[in-house]
């Protein structure tokens, strides 16, 4: 059985129950091959509106559903993600020129970010608080109302669910704007599989759309929280108006995560951690490993291991053949991967590996003697290139890393894994790896960065959903009317 027959859904797109889109349809567009698999709707302002409106009209009924319904219900979800991974899968592999294990991730994730989210309906909803005046005084947990989601391309199921799946199973609504390159598995499959596991109508929509709709989802009336995965110029944008209409927002945004390779460190390994961090998915992954710190009294070594390993990883077309590493997702991306190599050339950094392309296929990239003022290193790339920088102490390594914006993940690769640590420690990052690359994530653990990165934990885990999409609120309760002077 298929559930995603993308012109099918895609008519919904302008008048079903899940979304309603009036602007011109948007070409679904295999980057590696260039072919349109499909249509789907551009949402307008006044679509995100209608929406919106329609959100808030079906929230209270939702959120007083009983909770093993809504439990069930995201259970439900979990095993169609289950029973249709491999369609779902396909259209990862196509619509966002991901490797087939990658593709196999998102699915897999899917599926537990539903089981996970199963589980928050019964999570106790508030605490018993004392009192000095015999009155009942509690706080609990209510649902937050409507909720916002705008999600990127690059993981374009994990980076929606992660949000929509908990929001959901805690009784909000939700409106998801995916991006519009990865409007299939960054949104059709969620609104095919919430549907079919039994969301009710209005509860969940989703629209495809660009900026604008965006915009327009952030300073919706009805929207209370937005959960937002992109840029750091777009995500400051979204902070700007969210502060402007009172409301919160979750942001979850750039990187440039320094991989720290101590003197002891393991080399063979250290180059392999450090290829996967730099070169999965293309390198466009937030938490990449974006800034290779290496002492130089193994720096050669390293550079020679990990240029070997990019010039022998295949490239190509991920749906037709066993590749590395698939297609960059358009050309203006690729554009600017390429301006940060050759200009970092320019600038005196050494082309150890890589540093070209063929249509949107770029060979994975080594660029040794790197400096601080680097434009590959200093700037997230979100390509694959993995930027090495000589140290001398331990303590310069710190320096350097702690010199940047962002604060997403790190990394710090050892023989002594406490000695590791104590590194570790004094660098500003939400994620931290020791012994291992800078790329990782689950349904249960709370995932952010601070700085430039965004603004915390906001997603992930019991504790972290519960604060993100629910707001407290103060009762109490006592026998009969209060007495007053007056």
């Amino acid at each position: 059985m298929t559930i995603l027959d993308v012109e099918r859904w895609a008519k919904r797109v302008f008048t079903g129950s899940w979304s309603t889109a009036s602007g011109t349809p948007t070409e679904v567009v295999e980057p590696a091959t260039g072919q349109v698999l499909g249509h789907v709707g551009a949402a307008t302002p006044g679509d995100i509106d209608e929406a919106c409106a329609k959100a808030a009209a079906a929230q209270r009924e939702w959120e007083s559903t009983p909770f093993e319904e809504r439990a069930a219900i995201m259970r439900r979800a979990g095993r169609l993600f289950e029973e249709h991974a491999e369609e779902i899968r396909r259209w990862i592999i196509r619509e966002a020129g991901s490797i087939p294990p990658k593709a196999e991730l998102e699915a897999h994730s899917a599926a537990n970010e539903c089981f996970e989210a199963a589980a928050l309906p019964s999570h106790p909803a508030g605490s018993l608080l004392p009192s000095a005046d015999g009155r009942l005084s509690l706080s609990r947990r209510v649902a937050a109302g409507v909720v916002g989601v705008i999600a990127p391309f690059n993981f374009p199921l994990i980076l929606s669910i992660r949000a929509v799946a908990p929001a959901l199973a805690l009784g909000n609504a939700v409106v998801l704007k995916p991006d519009t390159r990865t409007a299939v598995c960054g949104g059709v499959v969620l609104a095919a599989i919430f549907e079919a596991a039994g969301v009710p109508e209005g509860v969940f929509q989703m629209l495809p759309g660009g900026a604008d709709a965006g915009a327009a989802l952030v300073a919706n009336k009805h929207t209370r929280v937005i959960a937002f995965t992109g840029s750091t110029a777009a995500g400051r944008t979204v902070a700007e108006s969210a502060a402007t209409h009172l409301k919160r927002a979750h942001l979850e945004l750039g990187g440039n995560n320094a991989l720290i390779v101590l003197p002891d460190a393991d080399v063979a390994a250290a180059a392999s951690a450090g290829a996967w961090g730099s070169f999965l998915h293309q390198g466009q992954i937030c938490m990449a490993a974006g800034r290779h710190l290496v002492h130089e009294s193994i720096a050669d070594e390293y550079v020679a291991a990990l240029a070997e390993k990019a010039r022998n990883l295949p490239v190509g077309d991920p749906n037709t053949a066993e590749v590395a590493l698939g297609p960059i997702i358009d050309e203006r991306q690729r554009d600017n991967i390429h301006r940060l190599v050759t200009e970092s050339v320019a600038a005196g950094a050494t082309l150890a590996a890589g540093g070209e392309y063929d249509g949107l296929f770029y060979r994975p990239t080594v660029l040794d003697h790197v400096r601080r003022d680097t434009p590959a290193f200093c700037d997230e790339i979100f390509g694959p290139v993995a930027p090495v920088l000589r140290y001398r102490t331990v303590e310069e390594a710190v320096e350097i890393a702690r010199d940047t914006e962002y604060g997403l993940s790190l990394s710090v690769l050892g023989g002594d894994a406490m000695a590791a640590w104590e590194v570790a420690k004094q660098i500003p990052s939400g994620l931290v790896h020791v012994n291992d690359q800078t790329v990782g994530d689950h349904a249960h653990i709370p995932f952010g960065g601070v700085g430039a990165s965004g603004n915390g934990g906001r997603v992930g885990g019991a504790e972290a959903n519960l604060e993100s999409f629910t707001e407290t609120q103060w009762v109490t309760i006592q026998g009969k009317i209060q007495q007053y002077p007056f």
